[in-house]
C-alpha cells in the first residue's frame, strides 16, 4: 500500500493493503484485529511519513507514524467484528473510509496524510473524485481490497471442497470476482460525462505565473537567510518582467510567489516592502506573497497578500490549520521533554476567512501548504476561479513528501473541476488541469518560473456540490455494520474482544 503512493508510485499496489488487512483478520477476534490492524499500520506510516523526521530526527517521525498507526489498530478490530456478516467485503471498505474520517478530524484537527484515495493520481478510480470527493475514491481502492481478499477466501474453499459444497463456494467467488471487473469499470465509465479538461476550457482565462525562487540550502536553517529567499523571488520576478518586455513571455495578469517567499513582515520592515514594490511594479501585475507578519500578540501569522503594483498590500488569507508541532506548540513543557527542537517553533496564530482572494480580476481560492489535505478547507474555497496552493517544503529536502503532496492536489483538482496551481519555495511548483494532469512542474532546489493560460471556472462538481455527504453515509454505514455485529455477539453470549 505504501509503494502506491509517490515516491515509488506503484499506484495498483494499493488495493493489496485492504486486501491483506481483510484476509489477516477474517474471523479474528476484536482483540486480534486490533494487534494485526496495528501491525498493518505501522508497515505503512513508517516508511510513509519518513520525510516528516528528515531534519528533526526519528522521535517526532516515529510518534507521528505510531499515532497515524493506533487508527489503523482500531479499523483492524472493526474489519474483524464485522468479518462475519453477509457482504462484509463492502463494510469492510466503508470502515476504510470512517477511519480515514476519525483520522482526518482528532486529536488537534487530525493528521489525514496516506488516505488511499491521494494514490489514485492515474487509473479508473481518480473520476470518481468528481462524484464523492476523496472519500468515494478510498471507498473503491478499499472495495476492490475487500473484494479481492473475498475472492482468495472463496476460491481457497472451493478448493478443498467437492461436488455441491464446491458449487456453493464457487458462488461468492464469482460474486467478488464480478465485483472486482465492476468497480474499476464504473470509474472509467465516470468520465464520460466530465466536462472539458484543458486549462483553457470552461470560463473566462487569466494569464498566471508562478515563481519558484529557491532558498539557499536545505533543512530546518532555510530561513535562517529569510532577506536570500526574498531576495530569490524578487530576481526571479525581475527577470520574468524582462522577459514580458522582449516578448518572449506574455504579460501575467497575476503573480503566484509561495509560502515563506517573504519571512520577513513587509509590514515592519521597509526594505522587505520595497523589494515587493519593486517586483510588482516591474512586472505590473499584483503578487500573491506568502509572508510570516507579526501579530496578534505573541503569534505569527502565516499570511497570503495581495501586493498590487499601484496600492500595495491588500486583501489577505491567514492559514487556518497551522500544524501542530510544526507551527505551533500545544502543551510546550510537555512535548519538550521529548524533543527541545519544539523551541524552535514560533506559535502561529489561525485564521478564521476562508482563503477567497480577488486578484488582477481573478478570483481564487488559496490554501497554504498542508491545508489541502483537509476537505473542508477545500470545500470552502472550491467555489473560486481555479485554486492556489502556496507552500514551502524545504524542511523536507529530496523526499518524496513534495510529490506526496502534488498529489493530494491533483486529487483535488479532479474533485471541484478546477486547475490548480502550486506555488513552492523549492519545489515541487506544479500547474494541475482539472483532469489532474501535471502540464508544468519544477525540480526540488532549483529556481524556475511558469507562465499559463487558466480558465476561470463557474461550474461545481457533483462532490463540490454534496460536499461530504459520501463521507458520512459510508462512516454511517460501517458503522451500522459494526453495532449490527456487536448485537449479534452479544446474542449468542460472545463477548466482543474473545476469539
Amino acid at each position: 500500500m505504501m509503494l502506491a503512493f509517490p515516491g515509488a508510485g506503484l499506484i495498483p499496489l494499493a488495493v493489496l493493503g485492504p486486501a491483506a488487512l481483510a484476509l489477516a483478520v477474517h474471523g479474528c477476534s476484536a482483540r486480534g484485529g486490533l494487534w494485526l490492524g496495528l501491525v498493518s499500520g505501522l508497515a505503512f506510516f513508517v516508511p510513509l511519513l519518513s520525510w516528516s523526521g528528515i531534519y528533526v530526527g526519528a522521535l517526532p517521525w516515529l510518534a507521528l507514524a505510531v499515532f497515524e498507526a493506533l487508527h489503523l489498530a482500531v479499523l483492524g478490530a472493526a474489519t474483524a467484528l464485522t468479518s462475519r456478516l453477509r457482504w462484509w467485503p463492502l463494510w469492510a471498505a466503508a470502515l476504510w473510509v470512517a477511519d480515514e474520517a476519525l483520522r482526518g478530524r482528532f486529536i488537534l484537527g487530525g493528521f489525514p496524510w496516506g488516505r488511499l484515495g491521494f494514490s489514485q493520481t492515474d487509473g479508473p478510480l481518480l473520476a470518481l473524485a468528481a462524484y464523492g470527493g476523496v472519500p468515494l475514491v478510498s471507498f473503491a481502492v478499499a472495495l476492490l481490497g475487500t473484494l479481492l481478499a473475498a475472492a482468495v477466501l472463496a476460491l481457497y474453499r472451493a478448493l478443498r471442497s467437492q461436488g455441491p459444497v464446491r458449487r456453493a463456494a464457487l458462488r461468492p467467488l464469482a460474486g467478488a470476482l464480478a465485483g472486482l471487473v465492476a468497480v474499476p469499470l464504473v470509474g472509467a465509465l465516470a468520465w464520460l460525462p466530465l466536462p472539458g479538461a484543458s486549462l483553457t476550457e470552461g470560463g473566462p482565462t487569466s494569464t498566471v505565473a508562478v515563481i519558484q525562487g529557491n532558498v539557499p540550502r536545505a533543512g530546518l536553517d532555510f530561513n535562517a537567510q529569510r532577506r536570500a529567499v526574498l531576495d530569490n523571488h524578487v530576481q526571479r520576478t525581475l527577470e520574468l518582467a524582462e522577459a514580458v518586455q522582449a516578448g518572449d513571455q506574455p504579460q501575467p495578469d497575476v503573480v503566484l510567489w509561495p509560502e515563506n517567499s517573504s519571512d520577513i513582515d513587509p509590514y515592519l520592515n521597509d526594505d522587505a516592502a520595497r523589494g515587493i514594490e519593486r517586483a510588482a511594479r516591474a512586472i505590473d501585475a499584483p503578487i500573491l506573497v506568502g509572508a510570516v507578519v507579526q501579530g496578534p500578540g505573541r503569534f505569527i501569522s502565516n499570511t497570503a497578500i495581495v501586493w498590487d503594483p499601484e496600492d500595495g498590500p491588500g486583501e489577505t488569507y491567514v492559514k487556518r490549520h497551522p500544524v501542530p508541532l510544526g507551527e505551533y506548540v500545544p502543551a510546550r513543557s510537555f512535548f519538550r521533554f521529548f524533543s527541545t527542537q519544539v523551541d524552535r517553533v514560533t506559535d502561529q496564530h489561525a485564521g478564521d476567512e476562508a482563503g477567497l482572494l480577488e486578484i488582477g480580476g481573478t478570483r481564487i481560492g488559496d490554501l497554504i501548504c498542508f491545508e489541502v489535505v483537509y476537505d473542508g478547507l477545500v470545500s470552502d474555497i472550491a467555489g473560486a476561479g481555479m485554486l492556489v496552493v502556496q507552500t514551502n517544503n524545504a524542511t523536507f529536502g529530496y523526499t518524496a513528501e513534495s510529490e506526496q503532496q502534488l498529489a493530494m492536489s491533483r486529487l483535488r483538482a479532479v474533485e471541484h473541476g478546477r486547475s490548480v496551481a502550486i506555488a513552492a519555495t523549492s519545489g515541487i511548483s506544479a500547474i494541475v488541469a482539472p483532469d489532474g494532469t501535471v502540464v508544468r512542474s519544477s525540480e526540488l532546489f532549483t529556481p524556475d518560473v511558469f507562465v499559463e493560460e487558466i480558465a476561470q471556472r463557474d461550474s461545481r462538481s457533483l462532490a463540490g456540490r454534496v460536499g461530504a455527504g459520501p463521507e458520512w453515509l459510508l462512516t454511517a454505514l460501517g458503522l451500522a455494520a459494526v453495532a449490527v455485529a456487536v448485537r449479534r455477539r452479544r446474542n449468542s453470549g460472545v463477548r466482543p474482544g474473545a476469539s
